[in-house]
């Protein structure tokens, strides 16, 4: 024996189903779903940054006693170079000849250099 089903039942049956869209947030709400939506994010941009920043860390750990004993043997005559150079952009790259001597030339294209005549004088 057949079974009818009635037409209103069939109807419903056939017809797609709606998802009921839930009533958008408030202000506040929008707010405080942005502002968490933030927060999380930048724990994400942290934990994959940690590990580099813990290299750093331990690179700075290792290199501090070196550039402590740089900065106390070197300062002064490095900052007595540094008062003769009118910009740093005017000169190439330092080379290191094979001896140990560092040269840093003044680019081809730099303008000529017109020493500051308040500069000290740098003791050789």
């Amino acid at each position: 024996m057949k079974r009818i089903i009635p037409i209103t039942v069939a109807a419903l049956l056939a017809a797609p189903l709606q998802a009921q869209t839930p009533e958008p947030p408030t202000e506040d709400e929008g707010f405080s779903l942005m502002q968490r939506g933030a927060e999380l994010f930048f724990e994400g941009i942290l934990g994959e940054m940690e590990p580099a920043i813990e290299d750093f860390r331990a690179f700075a750990e290792m290199a501090e006693p070196h550039l402590r004993a740089l900065l106390s043997e070197m300062g002064p005559a490095l900052m007595q170079v540094l008062d003769r150079i009118d910009d740093i952009a005017n000169y190439e790259a330092p080379e290191i000849l094979d001896n140990g001597d560092i040269i840093i030339r003044r680019k081809p294209e730099a303008p000529d250099f017109a020493p500051d005549p308040e500069a000290p004088e740098i003791d050789i």
